[in-house]
């Protein structure tokens, strides 16, 4: 095989709780991650002269060596000791820094696409462990759909998959640091966390009003204080006929759950339209 596509899901929050810091500076989480149809697109051509050449659609990203994918790939050449290269071309739609997992969904992407195209013949639990030493995100993304996250999100839970819905994914015009996010975090003294035991009921029973009237972020306690616009942009969700609307990850990225396409349309194109998110997207589960 000299050449294959692989696409790279992102991926949102049904629910996000945050139990303690850790010693070691890591913070025991509890999430309910589920992976959504906007994705970017990663092509892979095999090359018979060592090394690896990163080439992407969109200026304002790095193609370099600290680019995950770059990282990604590099650990797994050195890991099995190939002296052929690659050439790997994205293709980005999922917004930057947007609390969707768009890094570590292209890096899981470029595992299994190198593992495909090179025959290296990595079990998923073996490509797991490798990306879990990359980003605590990776392993989730290498398994994608629905489940439950713990520890520090490589302790994953297989789930059914959710009833379908209607998702509208607004991601403002700012960056968010989710170093800065989980610094302003106080775990010990938060009031609210989210039920994620009732959100997995929900999805295990088939409901998705169960799920919606249980979402929760814990982050929104740092992040929407920061930019309320978050906060305007649920709303106005919740005014369009979504069933609920959340952020997701450490933000500023907000989706909201709809019955019926024609609503959901409606309110993406209200959001655009007010200024409130220069991305927004009409999308589904995955």
């Amino acid at each position: 095989m000299e050449q294959l596509r692989r696409n790279a899901y992102a991926k949102i929050n049904l629910g996000l709780d945050v139990l303690r810091r850790r010693e070691d500076g890591y913070h025991e989480v509890k999430m309910i991650m589920q992976t959504i149809d906007l994705c970017d697109t990663l092509t892979f051509c095999r090359k018979k002269e060592p090394g690896i050449v990163l080439k992407i659609d969109k200026e304002n990203l790095s193609a370099g060596k600290d680019n995950l994918i770059c990282r990604a790939a590099e650990r797994l050449f050195v890991e099995t000791g190939i002296s052929e290269g690659v050439e790997i071309l994205l293709e980005k739609r999922i917004p930057i820094a947007a609390g969707m997992a768009g890094g570590s969904t292209d890096a899981a992407a470029a595992l299994m696409g190198l593992n495909e195209l090179f025959g290296f013949g990595y079990s998923l639990e073996q490509l797991q462990a490798l990306g879990v030493t990359l980003g605590a995100d990776i392993p989730y993304c290498l398994m994608g759909g629905t489940a439950l996250s713990e520890g520090i999100g490589e302790v994953l839970t297989k789930l059914p998959a959710p009833p379908p819905c209607v998702l509208v994914v607004a991601k403002p015009d700012i960056d968010v640091s989710t170093k800065y996010v989980y610094e302003n975090l106080h775990a010990d003294t938060l009031a609210y966390h989210p039920d994620i035991d009732g959100i997995e009921e929900a999805i295990r029973n088939g409901s998705l009003s169960g799920i919606a009237k249980r979402i929760g972020n814990v982050l929104e306690t740092v992040t929407v204080r920061k930019y309320p616009v978050i906060d305007e942009i649920k709303e106005q969700m919740k005014k369009a006929g979504a069933l609920n609307a959340l952020m997701s990850g450490s933000g500023p990225t907000v989706f909201g759950l709809f019955t019926e396409k024609e609503p959901a349309a409606a309110a993406a194109g209200q959001i655009k339209g007010r200024g409130l998110a220069g991305q927004v997207f009409v999308t589904g589960f995955h």
